[in-house]
């Protein structure tokens, strides 16, 4: 979708939630399509409904100086910050075609996260008890290049992940990221030692995502997807 403003985004979210919702209860159900959204945001902090406000460092006026906003949100996790350089991923599925397991669904997601990054030569994986995709070395220095954060209703999923690609790492020192103190975060750009192309990256998601969740993928760009979705809103 290219670069996006939060709180659009958030909306967006919602109302393809809603048609899924909304379709699994109704008498006459119909086959409506996944949708994941994959966008840029300009600088915002968000804090997910069971995080803590104190995790955020920086004053109203320090993230006036940097362009930045925060948002509260519906979604688990704490803070986190979303901006230029980083790819966010946004999975609408109705898991009650695929399983109904949240934490597998959780770990699918860092699966395919994991796999990209191997595609740029890179090491990464899970750490017990942290939601989320690191790299694993060295040991006792991982570092946080994804973040994860969902709400689910009814089984149909929103919200999802944050992979940095190449975003301005300086951003991450006006918060405690995801209340985690003990671990910094990384990009794809500082690990590999050189620039990444985020159209490969999402291109690269998007394989991963087919063979891991086993779906047909259909990519739209943004001038294709904007048609596609308000006709699949009007539904």
């Amino acid at each position: 979708m290219g670069r996006m403003d939060y709180e659009p985004a958030w909306t967006l979210q919602r109302r393809l939630q809603d048609k899924l919702v909304a379709n699994k209860r109704s008498d006459a159900p119909k086959d409506l399509e996944h949708v994941f959204l994959m966008v840029e945001h300009p600088p915002v902090f968000t804090l997910g409904k069971s995080g803590d406000r104190a995790n955020l460092l920086a004053s109203d006026a320090e993230l006036a100086s940097e362009g930045a906003s925060f948002v509260q949100i519906d979604r688990g996790g704490d803070i986190t910050y979303h901006g230029p350089g980083q790819l966010v991923g946004y999975p609408i599925l109705d898991l009650d075609r695929y399983y109904t397991d949240i934490h597998r669904y959780l770990r699918e997601l860092e699966e395919v996260i994991i796999r990209t990054c191997s595609d740029f030569q890179l090491n990464t994986g899970r750490l017990e008890g942290r939601t989320g995709v690191w790299l694993l070395d060295p040991p006792g220095e991982e570092r946080k290049v994804c973040a994860m954060g969902i709400r689910c209703s009814r089984w149909v999923t929103m919200h999802g992940f944050a992979l940095n690609v190449a975003p301005d790492l300086g951003h991450f020192d006006m918060i405690v990221p995801c209340g985690i103190q003990d671990r910094g975060v990384t990009s794809l750009e500082v690990e590999t030692g050189s620039p990444v192309e985020m159209q490969l990256v999402a291109d690269r998601i998007a394989m991963h995502f087919a063979r891991v969740f086993g779906s047909d993928v259909r990519i739209l760009e943004r001038a294709d997807a904007e048609p596609f979705l308000a006709a699949y809103l009007s539904v």
